[in-house]
């Protein structure tokens, strides 16, 4: 494994700073999105997006993902780093990992991470063994952390919490309050 401080799998670490995001990423107007990959909630959320929010938001707001692996969940933290390692091979893949993994919630255990990473791997002709390395990298580590620190500053405590232009949604939450406040944000950008 290639890992030199600014230097992770032959990527600088610059690449890494910037967030995930699904949608327009150049849309003014944004959800950023703290979440947990061991979260049930979380899960619940991302079912929200992939039905109701991205198929009538995708071309007008920027979902931004952020990491917040939350203590009490034992395989969050590493399989954030994984995520960030798939999204490093492609932004695509990091979104799509990280669906599985939320949707694999109650399977996967801390001792079966490793071969669920392992396995998304190999089905997208990803390497296996750095996939799996890459959840104890210092650099993917730092990356997450940075995440977790950011959304404690902004107060975050549970999971998900997202920011909608921001005005934040705590936990569990309404579609329709989503879509409301989405509604106001880009009717405001259009005055």
């Amino acid at each position: 494994m290639k890992h030199l401080g600014l230097i992770l799998f032959g990527i600088p670490a610059m690449m890494m700073a910037a967030n995930l995001v699904e949608g327009n990423a150049k849309s003014p107007v944004r959800v950023v999105i703290y979440e947990d990959l061991q979260c049930p909630d979380c899960r619940d959320f991302r079912q929200m997006m992939d039905e109701k929010l991205l198929p009538k938001y995708a071309e007008q707001v920027a979902f931004e993902h952020r990491d917040f692996p939350l203590a009490k969940h034992a395989w969050a933290r590493e399989a954030a780093h994984a995520a960030r390692f798939f999204e490093l091979q492609n932004p695509k893949l990091g979104i799509e990992f990280r669906r599985q993994t939320m949707a694999k919630i109650k399977e996967i255990k801390p001792d079966t991470l490793g071969n669920f990473v392992a396995e998304f791997a190999r089905k997208y002709a990803v390497d296996a063994v750095r996939a799996v390395e890459a959840m104890k990298d210092a650099s993917l580590a730092a990356a997450v952390e940075k995440d977790f620190q950011e959304g404690v500053a902004r107060g975050v405590s549970k999971t998900p919490t997202i920011f909608v232009d921001g005005e934040p949604f705590i936990e569990r939450f309404a579609y329709e309050d989503v879509a409301k406040t989405l509604d106001a944000a880009l009717a405001a950008r259009k005055k």
